[in-house]
Order: C-alpha cells, then structure tokens, then sequence
C-alpha cells in the first residue's frame, strides 16, 4: 500500500438514549429522531461500505420503506442499499448476492477490508458485533447521537468491553429536536 493512501475508517454510527440504549425491552427504536437537520444522508455519501450483525441485517439490511413513507426515507434508503454489505455471523454462510458473509478471522477480514481503497466504513451493529469490534480496538470513531429521552430498560450499547478506551472529543453537534451528537476518535496514543 502506498504511503499517500489514507486507510479507511471504521465508524459506529448510532443512535443512542441518555441512559445508554440503543433499543427498549422489547426492540422498539421509536424513540429515535430522523431529520434532515441531522446530516444523515450526507453521513451515507462519506461511506461505501456498511457493516451488520445477522440479527442486524436480517431486521434492516434488506428493509424497504413503505409507499406512505417520506421521500426522504427513501432516499436514505436508497443510499443504504447502494452500499457494500458484509454481515458477521457465527452460523449463516450466505444469503443470496445481496451481501458477503464473514464466519470468523474477523480482525483480518476487517484489515483487509479498511486498506481497500474507497471511502469509510459504517459499522451498523449490533451490540454484540460492537462490542467484537471494540475490544478487538477496530472502532476508529464513534459517532453517537443522544437522544432526548430515558428508557429505563432495554439493550445497552457498551457491554462486556475487555479494556479502557481512550477517546478524543472531535466535534459535537446540537440539534432543535434535543439530539446531540458526539463524535470521539480513538486515541492511539
């Protein structure tokens, strides 16, 4: 790989609670805030390349919006499944042509993946993809939108992390719905 060839990033990029949620007790995710304040579909053209968990995909990776929806949401939509998919499961090995499956070596399958060239890398989820990600210190930044509201139960995001990380606060962003998102970098140093 040449010198001048910035290696892709891996982001996760994800909606969260105050109280540190990403879904209440039974999946629901209606509390989250989709609006074009937030930036998303510019998020979308900055990656190429969208990583899930099965159970992730298998809700969201194949998802088509509905004839009522926004023109919005399709076109969010639309960018996500002009993406490359990869999907990390321990028992399914392929689900048609619509993404690449990864059984395991997944530190050097993501490797290979982030000195491709193109552009960055969304780590979609999830919780325990994340945490596989996290502690195998292949999450380069973490984008996380808090959303104005306290589940009380439900999935955590960080669970099981094996070591401390050292983040750098990047940027933070409010916006008029109460979201307030915090992009961190890993610190390598």
């Amino acid at each position: 790989m040449s010198n001048n060839v910035r290696q892709r990033k891996i982001i996760l990029d994800l909606a969260v609670t105050l109280d540190g949620l990403i879904e209440g007790k039974n999946g629901e995710i209606d509390w989250c805030i989709m609006d074009s304040e937030m930036g998303f579909i510019d998020f979308l053209h900055q990656i190429d390349t969208i990583l899930y968990g099965r159970k992730s995909y298998d809700l969201w990776g194949q998802f088509t919006p509905t004839i009522e929806d926004s023109d919005a949401d399709k076109e969010i939509w639309e960018l996500v499944h002009s993406k490359e998919k990869y999907v990390f499961s321990r028992t399914q090995k392929e689900a048609g042509n619509k993404a690449i499956f990864i059984n395991d070596h997944i530190q050097e399958e993501v490797n290979k993946l982030k000195n491709k060239p193109g552009k960055d890398i969304w780590l979609y989820g999830g919780a325990s993809l994340i945490t596989t990600f996290i502690n195998l210190g292949l999450v380069d930044e973490f984008r996380l939108s808090v959303h104005p509201v306290i589940l009380g139960e439900g999935r955590a995001l960080f669970i099981d992390i094996k070591q401390r990380l050292n983040l750098k606060l990047v940027d933070t962003r409010t916006f008029s719905s109460g979201v307030v998102q915090l992009i961190y970098q890993l610190n390598r140093n």
